[in-house]
């Protein structure tokens, strides 16, 4: 065996084309969250211009986030994205707290989010248990059991994943948008508009941020993609594109199909919809479109979010072992094993499902993407002569809307949060205050072995 090539092996290696980074963008935005929140959208808007206005808006700042990501993103090309612009832009401490907040609160909360939804809907088909909550759980641990498996066997293993499954809800979704706008099946009976029916714009954007989630995962595998200077850019853009035009054609196919006052009072609307021209096959259709738009999501996060600790690890002695790059399986093993087993601890301790992993995330995850907005004047003051073969359009507007959308985020998570007075959010706070205990220790740490060495 030629050792020289080991540690050539045992580090990221340039497996990414374009088509693989816009499936992660693509297959981890578009979760479950359209066909949840289209209704409660339009409930808080005042026309069905409204309605798709929101959906665009939502896409426009989307994509002005994804601009600012990449010129980080093009500056430092390293795995871990957010990481490694905060630790460069704020120090050390910062990075190491936004990858402790993602290990311990953000990831495992955003997996096993959509883990309870693929079991919510993989139990609809196929129970397991004759106690749903035990069968929930169960589909929601095999769900991510499985997926960390397959990251865990390579980087090839991963990304086709990934590609089958946003493929499959790609395709899923234009034969709803197909049935709304295209099949002519007898309008359903005029819907009453509810006496409680309302406009809340700000409320809207609530729900239309949360839809639009998960565009900036492409930083976190930025050493892995081919061509960075040009493909990070590219997936970014198109990948935002491609699920802003998507949300607003089913939009438009829910509209046409069931009405404004119909899609406001839809209970489940993509099934609603396809009933006009399947019957009931439509609702076992979206069920199983759904399970594959949750795993989509899960796969995307799992193979993403394990970059973050690896290049933590990089970093900080006291977790190197979170640092090596597998050299025969080509990943990071240790960072997937720990994201996983921390995933599943979280799915049993708050089994109460969906909302609770939202609550438990929100106000850390929004705080933290915030910073990184605001690490962009930073390193554009502190490096000004780094490398940067793409930068952001119309500077300082484009970051500073990024970063008051960001903020806005942050406020209406917490009020939301202490309104619900929820134990997640609390546990999250904790969390954070444990991480800002091991930094002081890994100072300490860090001068008893420079004081050793010296």
């Amino acid at each position: 065996m030629n050792t020289t090539n080991t540690p050539q092996r045992a580090a990221p290696q340039r497996q990414l084309n374009l088509f693989d980074s816009t499936n992660i963008i693509v297959g981890i935005i578009v979760g479950a969250g359209i066909y949840e929140s289209s209704p409660l959208i339009a409930a808080n808007v005042s026309s069905p211009l409204g309605l798709l206005g929101v959906w665009l808006l939502g896409g426009l700042l989307s994509l002005l986030g994804g601009l600012c990501y990449a010129e980080l993103a093009n500056a430092f090309p390293r795995e871990g994205g957010d990481y490694v612009y905060l630790t460069r832009a704020f120090g050390r401490g910062c990075g190491f707290l936004f990858a402790w907040a993602q290990l311990w609160v953000v990831r495992p909360g955003s997996i096993g989010a959509m883990a309870f939804v693929f079991a919510k809907y993989a139990h609809q088909l196929w129970p397991l248990n004759d106690d749903p909550h035990l069968s929930l759980v169960w589909y929601a641990v095999g769900s991510v059991l499985l997926l960390s498996v397959v990251n865990v066997l390579g980087v090839p293993p991963g990304k086709w994943t990934q590609n089958i499954l946003t493929s499959a809800k790609v395709l899923g979704l234009l034969a709803v948008v197909a049935v709304g706008l295209l099949v002519w099946a007898p309008r359903p009976a005029p819907v009453e508009p509810s006496s409680s029916s309302g406009s809340n714009f700000w409320l809207a954007m609530i729900f239309i941020f949360y839809a639009y989630g998960g565009w900036n995962e492409m930083a976190y595998v930025g050493a892995e993609v081919r061509n960075p200077e040009r493909n990070i850019l590219r997936a970014l853009v198109l990948g935002t594109l491609a699920v802003t035009g998507i949300y607003v054609l089913v939009n438009l196919a829910f509209l046409h199909a069931l009405g404004f006052e119909g899609t406001r009072n839809a209970s489940a609307i993509a099934a609603q919809v396809l009933s006009l021209a399947t019957g009931d096959w439509g609702a076992r259709f979206i069920s199983v479109l759904i399970c594959i738009s949750a795993l989509g999501a899960i796969n995307g996060m799992t193979f993403t979010g394990a970059r973050i600790y690896y290049a933590m690890g990089q970093d900080h002695r006291l977790f190197a072992w979170l640092g090596r790059w597998n050299p025969t399986l080509g990943t990071p093993v240790w960072s997937l094993v720990i994201q996983g087993a921390i995933t599943l601890a979280l799915i049993a301790g708050f089994g109460s499902g969906f909302e609770s992993m939202v609550i438990f995330t929100t106000p850390v995850f929004w705080i933290f993407l915030l910073l990184v907005g605001l690490s962009l004047f930073v390193l554009r003051w502190r490096e000004p002569q780094a490398p940067r073969p793409f930068r952001v359009p119309l500077y300082p507007i484009v970051p500073l809307v990024f970063c008051l959308s960001s903020g806005f985020m942050v406020y209406n998570s917490l009020d939301y949060a202490i309104a619900k007075q929820s134990n997640e959010a609390l546990w999250s706070i904790l969390l954070l205050g444990l991480g800002l205990a091991v930094i002081i220790a890994l100072l300490l740490f860090s001068r008893t072995a420079d004081r050793q060495q010296s």
